[in-house]
């Protein structure tokens, strides 16, 4: 009689959770980097201007005590990341979705939320590095004088951003058109960022542009900003949490019922 040997059935041990983040969270700040459209448009743009209405335009000039270097400084950095989150997760999600690539991410095994929060993670290393690049050019051609404990609150108030931000990269990208993705992308990012005063004190515009200010998530970490800059700034840090509180429901809200549309009309 003869005899078989049986080989145990080895089965591969399933990633866990958080390596499924970890890596999908990797691979997107990579492709970003290297999707040079991006990475040098969403650097380059709150660098260039900064250098330009910051560095040699108003040098000379200050905002209450603080010069306007340093003052600058802390709307650009809101800028930057408002410019990362919206082109990176609103015209990259709708790019996505026009592709397939999408679908494909849903029929994997993968965690839904990991797609959404490597995008986030993204929009927050992006506004990290704008911030460190800004400031090395306002200690270094803008004679800026910043304590490490406003770097680190200026850091933190720009990874903050990430979260409003990136709700609203997700409410435009399941509302408009993925062609359209990039002019729509250009009519939310530069408006808002000049009316909630990130290009130039909010009290040289007109009183009708103050009053409607505190709408856009970009005012309210602006002024945060400022604050922790030391420069003059308005409301309180509450009242700042509660307005982007708001305003991140609402582009969850938004962002819930485009996509079960979609989904209906699949």
């Amino acid at each position: 009689m003869s005899t078989t040997a049986t080989l145990p059935i080895v089965s591969a041990a399933e990633p866990s959770p958080f390596r499924i983040f970890l890596t999908e969270i990797r691979y997107e700040v990579l492709r970003a980097l290297r999707t040079r459209a991006f990475s040098l448009s969403a650097i380059g743009f709150p660098v260039m201007f900064y250098c330009l209405f910051g560095l040699m335009m108003n040098r000379n000039e200050t905002v209450g005590t603080v010069a306007v270097a340093k003052y600058l400084l802390g709307g650009y950095s809101i800028f930057g990341s408002l410019g990362a989150a919206i082109f990176g997760i609103g015209v990259g999600v709708a790019l996505d979705r026009s592709a397939g690539w999408l679908e494909l991410k849903q029929a994997s095994p993968m965690p839904p939320l990991a797609y959404v929060l490597s995008k986030a993670c993204m929009a927050v290393a992006f506004s990290l590095i704008i911030v460190s690049i800004l400031t090395v050019l306002g200690i270094s051609f803008g004679h800026v004088h910043i304590t490490l404990s406003e770097y680190l609150r200026i850091m933190g108030i720009a990874a903050l951003a990430a979260v409003p931000f990136s709700c609203l990269g997700l409410a435009m990208a399941f509302l408009v058109p993925p062609t359209a993705a990039g002019g729509i992308a250009n009519l939310i990012y530069l408006p808002m960022s000049f009316l909630s005063g990130l290009w130039v004190p909010l009290r040289f515009l007109p009183h009708a542009l103050q009053v409607i200010a505190p709408v856009f998530p970009t005012y309210h970490l602006a002024q945060m900003m400022y604050a922790a800059l030391g420069a003059p700034s308005d409301g309180t840090f509450l009242t700042h949490i509660l307005g982007l509180l708001g305003f991140t429901l609402i582009m969850l809200g938004i962002t819930w019922l485009a996509y079960q549309k979609r989904a209906d009309n699949a």
